[in-house]
């Protein structure tokens, strides 16, 4: 029995190993790669993403959240230096002009001969410059030393030079501006001349002053809300009235009204314009209603102005 059955076996081992001989000689061929090269690249393609499909949508970033914490994640974004101790409102005149103007009125022997016939004898241009708001306030605080942070041609600041005497106030006006205005703002305001990339701002400003027979109130301070901040802190200048109306995005406007608030006066009052304009994705309202919020205060707007009283 054994030995009918094992030349079969031979013969079954024999084809197999014919076939694993052809199996070889398969994959040894050429043309073999190059079918699995073409199948790999097939598959690869078919399995991509399909290139019409919409992008999906990246996280989005983390959000600063309004709660008990707030503070807290705020730290890192408060001004911790410390002021000086408040000036008397009397010295706070010749205090600038000797930090800032080496002790001689910026008006003397004004204007310069290279700009006299670039100037116009008055040029005022506002935004909510003679708003109810100002005498309100005025009356309200009667106060000795109004600080304005952003000022362009001076319309307002101006007009609270007129409001404070006409009830009699000797009061002093800061105006802090850089007096640059902002890349391609003579597209709109052609009537400012330039001269070597000079924007005449501040001295069409200063030529206001001197029209408007303010120039014992009235100074300019010619440098970025930051740093002229900043120093009237140093140097212990306080106000009593404080006006914020400069850059208008987040950014801006809350680095001033913090930087401003740390200078407002026992009793003053700080406030500003824009609350209610949609320009720079409400960053004015954004920062006014947050600063309140942190500090527990009230705001005050009459549609066009925002007012923070000091606690």
């Amino acid at each position: 029995m054994k030995e009918e059955q094992l030349p079969s076996f031979n013969h079954r081992h024999t084809d197999n190993n014919k076939k694993t001989r052809l199996v070889f000689r398969l994959l040894n061929s050429p043309a073999v790669y190059v079918i699995l090269l073409l199948l790999s690249y097939a598959l690869g393609y078919l399995s991509a993403p399909s290139s019409r499909s919409p992008p999906q949508p990246l996280p989005s970033p983390e959000i600063l959240k309004v709660g008990d914490n707030l503070n807290t994640q705020l730290d890192n974004f408060r001004v911790k230096t410390h002021c000086a101790k408040p000036l008397p409102p009397q010295l706070v005149h010749q205090t600038i002009l000797d930090r800032v103007f080496n002790s001689t009125s910026p008006y003397d022997n004004f204007p310069p001969a290279y700009v006299s016939g670039l100037l116009r004898e008055k040029k005022f241009k506002g935004w909510g410059s003679y708003g109810e708001v100002f005498e309100h306030l005025i009356q309200k605080v009667k106060p000795k030393v109004i600080i304005e942070v952003g000022t362009f041609l001076g319309a307002s600041a101006l007009h609270m030079a007129e409001l404070t005497r006409k009830l009699g106030l000797d009061s002093q006006i800061l105006c802090i501006d850089d007096f640059r205005g902002w890349p391609g703002f003579r597209d709109r305001f052609g009537y400012v001349n330039m001269i070597n990339s000079d924007v005449l701002l501040l001295y069409q400003f200063m030529q206001n002053v001197i029209h408007k027979n303010a120039t014992g109130s009235v100074l300019p301070m010619p440098f970025s809300s930051g740093s002229a901040l900043e120093k009237l802190c140093e140097w212990g200048v306080f106000g009593d009235l404080i006006e914020i109306d400069a850059g208008h995005d987040f950014n801006s406007a809350w680095a001033d009204i913090n930087r401003a608030y740390r200078i407002l006066r026992p009793g003053g009052i700080i406030f500003g314009h824009d609350y209610f304009t949609a320009a720079d994705n409400r960053g004015v309202r954004r920062a006014v209603n947050l600063f309140a919020q942190m500090n527990g205060l009230k705001i005050h707007t009459d549609g066009q102005h925002w007012v923070i009283d000091s606690p």
